[in-house]
């Protein structure tokens, strides 16, 4: 039973938009904690576990969101081996995917992990932890026992939480961010900047395995689920706010998606995310003793619509009249990607084989770039590749974030 409880929380986790690694060390502390102490997070947290310990200096810092959402983020402010040298550094902000937290960027060894990577090149690295995740539970008034707690989805990611994470690193350091965002962290990025949010605050951006359009996306398990959030069956049957692997009722319900004719449960990689190419075994395993993290149920119903529907939109409400309420439109707005200013500098790294955010969406999302500054593109196609070799591939290093850091080298004065 706990090998199949394993099973089904990673099928979960891969489910829509995610990014699974491997971990140092589990984090201390309960993941149902809703108010805990900020020192206790400190010594128990992500720096503590998964950084300091390989001998780079490492913050817990805490950011509020105007909406009210106390978020974790770590800084890690030079690599291993100080320079002393007094050139400020750029900033590199980057962001995980739903169900997961920002350990998922620190679970190889530092040489094979991009924050780590990117300090010991001389950037200075900060890691966001969405809402919702262990140690971005706490509010200004609000418990994450209470429903009201969940009641967001990734347009508040756009709205509230992009913004502020960008904000203080801008006033921090006083430059310019660079921006790296997997899966559902490229998502809120590529509709933050579509919206003119950051776009003043913003360097560059890179953009690995992008989720925008998710027409093609093809696995029977994930379409399964996408039209049960669709349907909102999950928010009728369970009657939760939070989205939960860990804990029943949500275990049942992936449970019954797996009793589903020609859904292989045992198969979760390569019925699911494609077929990865250079995933090393032993990484499940470690992903596993610290993933997934909580969402909000709304967030996967959103996530869901924007499978059913075929456009990037905001949350719909399914009923013209709440929408009418929210938007004043009787239909939510949908985010323009082609908003996007055509000289900020993006690199996009894609793979052949990636089951979630497919060739074809991928290209579709390429051609909502056909105006951008030619000299301004990057784009990086891995022919073998699919969704989780971007995180968890054991040669992503050589393939992906050497380009990575080539990319950003090249935004430097």
């Amino acid at each position: 039973m706990a090998h199949l409880r394993g099973l089904l929380s990673f099928c979960i986790l891969l489910l829509l938009v995610v990014q699974p690694h491997q971990a140092y060390g589990s984090a201390r502390g309960s993941f149902r904690r809703t108010r805990t102490d900020p020192v206790m997070l400190q010594e128990s947290g992500i720096c503590a576990s998964s950084v300091i310990v390989h001998g780079y200096e490492c913050q817990e810092i805490y950011v509020t969101t105007k909406d009210g959402y106390i978020l974790n983020m770590q800084r890690i402010p030079e690599g291993r081996f100080a320079s002393g040298n007094t050139i400020k550094k750029q900033p590199v902000l980057i962001q995980h995917g739903v169900l997961v937290d920002g350990m998922t960027w620190l679970l190889n060894p530092p040489e094979q992990n991009l924050p780590l990577i990117l300090a010991d090149n001389g950037f200075d690295v900060w890691i966001a932890n969405a809402r919702g995740t262990r140690f971005s539970r706490q509010h200004t008034s609000l418990d994450a026992t209470q429903p009201e707690y969940w009641n967001w989805s990734w347009d508040e990611l756009v709205t509230y939480d992009m913004p502020t994470f960008f904000d203080y690193i801008h006033n921090q350091t006083g430059q310019k961010v660079n921006y790296v965002g997997h899966s559902l962290g490229t998502l809120i990025a590529l509709a933050s900047f579509s919206e003119g949010l950051q776009v003043d605050k913003l360097k560059s951006a890179a953009l690995l395995s992008p989720i925008a359009y998710l027409s093609y996306m093809n696995t029977a398990l994930g379409l399964l689920a996408a039209k049960a959030f669709v349907g909102e069956i999950t928010t009728i049957v369970f009657g939760l706010a939070e989205f939960n692997p860990k804990e029943q009722p949500v275990e049942g319900f992936l449970k019954s998606l797996c009793a589903n004719p020609g859904v292989d449960c045992y198969d979760l990689l390569s019925s699911l995310t494609g077929i990865n190419c250079c995933l090393n075994a032993s990484t499940v395993d470690l992903f596993l003793k610290n993933e997934p993290q909580s969402t909000s149920t709304k967030n996967m119903i959103h996530l869901s619509q924007t499978v059913r529907d075929k456009v990037i939109a905001k949350f719909n409400y399914e009923r013209p009249d709440h929408n009418l309420i929210h938007y004043g439109t009787l239909t939510p707005p949908a985010y323009n990607i082609s908003n996007i200013p055509r000289d900020i500098p993006l690199f996009v790294s894609y793979g052949g084989n990636d089951a979630l955010s497919d060739v074809k969406d991928v290209q579709d999302l390429l051609d909502s770039f056909k105006f951008h500054d030619v000299d301004k593109l990057s784009v990086q196609f891995i022919k073998n590749y699919a969704h989780a070799d971007f995180i968890m591939g054991i040669n992503a290093k050589d393939i992906v974030y050497n380009q990575v850091l080539s990319f950003f080298k090249r935004q430097q004065p």
